[in-house]
């Protein structure tokens, strides 16, 4: 179906001015703060505040609110996508100014590892408890991977991304992926990951994974990994997954087993001592999903107590028949 003229009218005039084409080239390379560009154009706050509340008028960009922040994000998708692009392709950015940008880019991208890096720091002991309790996380992640081998999904939805490993680990099977959290400090941690893996095809945003921004049947993979244990609500996640999974999309679900490690909920926040296969079967089943057995992965033998991890992988059926039976 063809754009509205008036808006592509509008779109255009946005674009067409240097400082906002010198936004919309940094936010194709990913999210920003206003503060973030003011460092990278050294431009005043109101008035770059002002180019981005034209651009986000026209549609050219997303405002993605996050906490005391808003970052920002270039549309890549339908009519502003491809108008995006067709004037990017005119546009050598290998000349100034684009390259300086590029430069000054980089150094608030190593300002975010920084920050990144100090928050781990300060809960790395804490962190580190709770890793040495389980089955060495490489192998887990070599089970996800096997559950998506010699595939390619149009988009992956992580849901409470955390400090964005699935979205890392994933990223080579996926045209695009997305990562949701609600805590500001874990999304830096997300953002400095991802640059420092060169993830070009992943981004992270703010929210809560029981109601999500995204859009009905808008994912062929979801994954919510060591989330569910710290939500008063974790139905809801999966209620939720199955809103956003085409027909036929898989969800991945990795958390811990029934466990009587009481500490955990006094020094890591946890809410459930575990997820009971009864309960998961019965949140499924509710939210529609196909679910199936989960893979376990016991704690190592040489701890007196550990935690084993479950791997449950559901499917949102291909049509209401398959739903009803």
């Amino acid at each position: 179906m063809a754009s509205d003229p008036d808006l592509i009218i509008d779109a255009l005039k946005a674009a067409g001015e240097p400082t906002r084409l010198r936004i919309l080239a940094l936010l194709r390379r990913g999210d920003l703060a206003v503060g973030e560009l003011v460092q990278i154009l050294d431009q005043s706050q109101p008035r770059l505040s002002h180019h981005l509340k034209t651009l986000t008028t026209a549609g050219l960009v997303e405002r993605l609110p996050e906490g005391a922040w808003v970052f920002y994000r270039a549309r890549s998708k339908d009519w502003p996508g491809r108008i995006l692009q067709a004037v990017f392709e005119e546009i050598d950015t290998d000349a100034a100014p684009y390259t300086e940008d590029r430069i000054a880019l980089k150094k608030v991208r190593q300002a975010r590892a920084q920050s990144a890096e100090t928050y781990f720091s300060e809960i790395a002991d804490s962190w580190d408890q709770l890793r040495a309790l389980h089955y060495p996380e490489a192998e887990i992640e070599r089970a996800i991977l096997q559950h998506v081998e010699g595939q390619t999904f149009d988009r992956v939805v992580d849901l409470g991304t955390g400090t964005g490993r699935m979205l890392t680990l994933l990223a080579p099977h996926a045209k695009e992926a997305e990562g949701l959290d609600f805590s500001h400090h874990m999304l830096t941690v997300a953002r400095a990951n991802l640059n420092r893996a060169e993830v070009r095809n992943a981004r992270v945003r703010q929210g809560d994974v029981t109601h999500t921004p995204f859009e009905d049947r808008s994912a062929d993979l979801v994954i919510v990994h060591q989330v569910l244990h710290y939500l008063e609500n974790p139905e809801g996640v999966l209620t939720e997954a199955a809103r956003i999974l085409r027909p036929g999309g898989r969800l991945l679900l990795v958390d811990f087993a029934p466990h009587d490690l009481e500490f955990l909920r006094e020094t890591q926040g946890h809410r459930r001592l575990g997820i009971r296969q009864e309960d998961m079967s019965e949140w499924a089943d509710t939210a529609g999903l196909a679910l199936q057995d989960p893979l376990t992965f016991d704690p190592p033998a040489s701890l007196e107590q550990g935690l084993s991890v479950l791997i449950w992988t559901a499917t949102r059926p291909a049509n209401q028949q398959e739903a009803a039976a």
